[in-house]
């Protein structure tokens, strides 16, 4: 909880006059509820009132009364949406930059992408939860309870008391037994809906080779259980919301019979006008309305602070692999560097042990060897996808990265393009285009996951986006697949000649590609079988 508060006050202080705003958010939503009591009191006047058939006059002031408090309700809860809603999102976005910001220097795209993706998306999103519907509403209902039990208390102190003893049990006790109750089953929702992500993305990904092994079944039934875990962790905090919406209610009618005795009573005492038993009756329900989604506040409270920290670590990962831009500005020798590396994927076991690569300036390092040795975890470690388990991986500079599987958007080609360059001009994407060899149209729609294109098409799509950037080393992952030999080779031309003079590192099948490499560096899959702590060293 403690951490929530360090991150979200963190955050409101990138807001320009961010505190205000939210000072100025919660007594605006203090005054929209405030209007909502003060016109249930200022109506019952005038019903008990009017009732007495008084010469009409006298009514007129609380008619007015009515009508203010009825429109000003609207404004100020239209006003406190503006207000809190744009406190929130200013900090919701300037969290989500952070994450990408993160994102891009650190370990954290080794995770599983589902999960990864709903906390960019959904967890962030949490920031908006956490202002909205649980700091604005509780900091303007504790200014609403005691703005009323002081105004019933100039006419019936007894009343007050009851009223904020009623308000306390349902505004205080009652949220803080759901979220006490439903902790357990709102913490969990969080990482189950990441896990369900993760289930679900990597079922419609892989869903034909699924069927095609039998294995579909075995996957739908995880994908169900972790369904049902959310069903379940779902359901408890409902079950625990109605309870606690049930001592709201138990309140509220407590409140009202009391100020009926209550009332009754000093009426008859002489204490109390006739025409204001009414108010002491009614306005403990408009009050109680203002606590009617208290229960869900705090649970709702749980649930931000679960998905926070989920972004919090996040944000709290090690950056690795990036290499330093501004040495690389300075620097005429930018290189890959591998020392004494243990390479594996997070959770797994090391597939290579002792590790040495270096590629210097001009050098086009071929690295090969058979599926599944490894290669294209050394590529995602050298990039800082993944960290090493062990071991020294320095880069310099841009690192430019032609991914074996590159993702292809469904939009523009001349969009994807810019993946490698933001800020290309369009002569520059056609320029990156021809030398690709893909002379298509940028304008052109690339559709979901590439489907308007082929397999070639999308291979030279994806190495133009090289072409069009500004890279100090480069690693191709098979640059040639897909691709006739023709066209492998004059694609190959020209990342030769773009990128020449900077470190290149080739993975590749291809024995043409090998052959136009200065090095090879083979990994053997008896050697990565080893690979362990006793593993065999590797070297360049």
């Amino acid at each position: 909880m403690n951490s929530t508060l360090t991150l979200l006050r963190s955050l409101l202080g990138t807001v320009d006059r961010g505190r205000g705003r939210l000072i100025a958010s919660v007594l605006l939503a203090a005054a929209a509820s405030g209007a909502s009591v003060a016109l249930m009191g200022v109506a019952a006047w005038l019903l008990s009132r009017a009732a007495e058939h008084p010469p009409v006059m006298y009514l007129t002031a609380a008619a007015v009364g009515v009508r203010a408090f009825g429109i000003s309700r609207g404004v100020f809860r239209y006003l406190e949406r503006l207000v809190g809603h744009d406190v929130a999102l200013r900090m919701q976005s300037a969290l989500r930059l952070e994450t990408y910001a993160t994102l891009a220097a650190t370990t954290l795209l080794g995770r599983r992408r589902g999960d990864l993706l709903t906390r960019v998306v959904a967890d962030v999103d949490a920031v908006l939860d956490a202002v909205v519907r649980v700091i604005v509403p509780f900091a303007s209902g504790g200014v609403v309870i005691l703005g009323t039990t002081a105004a019933i208390a100039a006419f019936d102190p007894l009343d007050a008391l009851v009223l904020l003893a009623s308000s306390v049990v349902a505004a205080a006790f009652a949220p803080w037994l759901a979220r006490r109750l439903s902790r357990d089953a709102d913490a969990e929702a969080v990482p189950a809906r990441g896990a369900l992500a993760d289930a679900v993305h990597e079922i419609s990904r892989t869903a034909p080779d699924l069927v095609a092994y039998g294995a579909e079944d075995a996957y739908l039934d995880r994908m169900l259980a972790v369904d049902g875990r959310l069903r379940r962790a779902e359901q408890r905090a409902a079950w625990v919301r109605g309870v606690a919406t049930a001592i709201q209610t138990l309140g509220a009618g407590f409140a009202v019979v009391a100020a009926l005795v209550i009332g009754s009573h000093a009426v008859a005492d002489g204490r109390l006008g006739r025409t204001m038993l009414a108010v002491l009756v009614l306005v403990p329900l408009a009050l109680h309305e203002v606590f009617a989604d208290f229960a869900k506040a705090a649970q709702t409270l749980t649930r931000a602070s679960a998905a926070l920290r989920r972004v919090q670590a996040v944000l709290d990962a090690p950056p690795v692999g990036r290499g330093d831009l501004d040495a690389a500005a300075h620097d005429p020798s930018p290189a890959i560097d591998l020392d004494d590396v243990t390479v594996g994927w997070p959770g797994h076991e090391p597939l290579l042990t002792g590790f040495d690569l270096h590629v210097r300036d001009g050098e086009r390092v071929a690295l090969v060897g058979p599926s599944g040795v490894g290669k294209t975890t050394v590529a995602a470690t050298i990039l800082g996808l993944i960290p090493p388990q062990a071991g020294d991986v320095r880069t310099r500079g841009r690192l430019g990265y032609l991914a074996q599987d590159a993702h292809l958007f469904a939009t523009s080609v001349a969009e994807n393009v810019k993946i490698g360059n933001k800020d290309a001009a369009a002569e520059q994407v056609a320029a990156a285009l021809s030398s690709a060899g893909l002379p298509i149209d940028p304008d052109r729609l690339v559709g979901e996951l590439g489907a308007t294109i082929s397999g070639g098409e999308a291979r030279r799509l994806a190495a133009s986006r090289l072409l069009v950037g500004d890279y100090q080393a480069v690693i191709l992952d098979e640059p040639s697949e897909h691709l006739d030999p023709a066209t492998a080779d004059a694609l190959l031309d020209d990342l030769w000649a773009a990128m020449a003079g900077r470190p290149m590192l080739v993975i590749t099948h291809d024995p043409d590609v090998v052959a136009r490499c200065d090095r090879v560096v083979r990994l053997d899959r008896a050697d990565a079988g080893a690979a362990g702590p006793a593993g065999g060293r590797f070297g360049v």
